[in-house]
């Protein structure tokens, strides 16, 4: 837990004197003193603002709260960074059995995209916010691999798989990243769409205005048109965050996958490391390989064959 608020310069005073003889050697830049008391961890900076982290943050904050009203009259809020992030987060779409759709490894050379529907009611979301769903962006690989097979087992979903070869066909078309996405958004949307469940919503995490994405679908006789385009939907519907973690677990499937037919390591993402593998590969297999397992309209193809 982390709580930080401004006090005033008796305040400060107060604070200084009552830490003397429970300052740690080293401060932190811009500090006057970093202190410990009990579990809590106390940081008072120049600026006033003074930083409470551990188990007990709050029953310390809270004396020097009590302490500022009653010498200054003000009432500061110290409610910890993760709560005042919780309520800073648009709620407008939260509270809803919704249908939505997110994705992943559109900026990844070696791997595929891999884009997720799910259908979530609010009776799901204790379960899923004690997951940890909530931050479904900040999760590691590891702690992916735990939760998204608990949450298969009870949201329903539907997941799509774009191989890089697929990527290339489509991407010779002519076809952008963007349009890829829209139509691989659409058909897994349409899926659960047509599945009956009791939704309200349909969401989507917004990488493109919505006339764009609709113009994307142009052609196509299965739509989903009546779609709420959110940033940052993750946060906003766990239905989106659902289908992120989804999307992720199955891209580090394939990633095993594809390390275990080729032998190597394969990074993620599009960097140098991505060029070294990518160079390591060629030798062993032939150029011709990158057509299969790779997006080769990116910058790596160049970099890795000249």
């Amino acid at each position: 837990m982390t709580i930080v608020f401004k006090v005033s310069d008796n305040i400060k005073e107060k604070m200084i004197e009552y830490y003397q003889d429970k300052r740690k050697e080293k401060t932190p830049p811009y500090a006057i003193f970093q202190a410990v008391e009990a579990d809590t961890v106390i940081t008072l900076y120049e600026s006033g603002k003074a930083m409470f982290q551990g188990i007990s943050a709050d029953i310390d904050a809270n004396m020097w709260r009590d302490l500022e009203k009653h010498f200054n009259g003000i009432d500061v809020d110290t409610r910890s960074t993760e709560e005042k992030k919780e309520a800073s987060i648009d709620k407008t779409n939260y509270y809803f059995n919704a249908i939505g759709s997110d994705e992943v490894g559109t900026g990844d050379y070696f791997l595929p995209i891999v884009v997720t529907a799910t259908f979530i009611t609010k009776d799901d979301l204790n379960f899923l916010e004690q997951l940890g769903v909530h931050d479904s962006k900040k999760l590691t690989d590891e702690k992916i691999k735990r939760c998204a097979p608990l949450i298969i087992k009870r949201i329903p979903y539907e997941s799509l798989i774009l191989s890089n070869k697929e990527y290339n066909e489509y991407h010779a078309k002519g076809y952008n990243m963007n349009k890829i996405k829209a139509i691989m958004h659409n058909k897994v949307l349409y899926k659960m769409k047509n599945k009956g469940y009791p939704y309200e919503k349909i969401i989507v995490d917004q990488f493109a205005l919505p006339g764009v994405y609709y113009s994307y679908l142009k052609g196509l006789e299965q739509k989903v048109t009546n779609i709420t385009f959110l940033t940052k939907a993750e946060d906003k519907n766990l239905s989106v965050a659902c289908a992120s973690i989804i999307s992720r677990y199955i891209f580090l499937k394939e990633q095993k996958a594809l390390e275990e037919k080729l032998g190597t390591p394969i990074p993620k993402g599009a960097g140098s490391t991505v060029d070294s593998a990518g160079r390591e590969i060629v030798k062993k297999h032939g150029k011709t390989i990158l057509n299969e397992i790779s997006k080769i309209s990116f910058k790596n193809t160049d970099r890795i064959l000249n």
